[in-house]
């Protein structure tokens, strides 16, 4: 395995070692006592995986208390992964850094406690997984608007967007900024 280098501190992109002849491949996707030297540091308590068509875009998504941690990857097909900065005195505060994730390139994101995470689902049908840091709690589940002109992430605009409702009505990082409890 080996680290990709990012724009944002505390993200971190791995490119796991895969081992893949004519029969196919092999790949390590998790391995509690090598990772941390990558800078993957959470312990993680709870898997996720989800399946999106065309378009599909989840996101931007974090917990406020105590936070989660999250280390994705996408399992089938190809998306664009995004984390948003969220931590109050961070020199890259609002700032977004985002990565092509895919079957092809087995590469996965580590997003710490601090950040927005989503992604936009760039081929036919993607299956994402998440390994997360805490467990989810609908009480402490928070979000920011996907298409927020401050934030402005560059999300491919050949695509037909499909967001639920709930992400269309998320708000601006400007309206619950003062509130977030992350420190850089």
């Amino acid at each position: 395995m080996q680290t990709v280098p990012t724009r944002i501190d505390g993200l971190v992109l791995i490119e796991p070692t895969v081992h893949g002849d004519e029969r196919g491949f092999f790949a390590e996707t998790w391995r509690a006592d090598s990772w941390p030297a990558a800078g993957v540091t959470a312990d993680f308590v709870q898997d996720n995986h989800s399946r999106s068509v065309r378009g599909t875009l989840r996101g931007m998504h974090f917990q406020t208390s105590p936070g989660q941690a999250k280390l994705v990857r996408c399992a089938r097909g190809s998306v664009l992964d995004v984390a948003v900065d969220l931590r109050a005195g961070s020199p890259t505060f609002g700032e977004w850094e985002g990565f092509e994730l895919s079957d092809a390139n087995m590469r996965q994101l580590f997003v710490p406690i601090g950040f927005a995470h989503g992604f936009c689902v760039l081929s036919e049908e993607a299956d994402f997984t998440y390994r997360c840091s805490n467990y989810y709690d609908a009480a402490t589940e928070a979000g920011i608007a996907w298409d927020d002109p401050d934030v402005a992430i560059d999300w491919p605009s050949d695509l037909e967007v499909l967001v639920s409702e709930r992400d269309a009505q998320a708000p601006r990082l400007a309206d619950v900024a003062d509130g977030l409890p992350f420190r850089y």
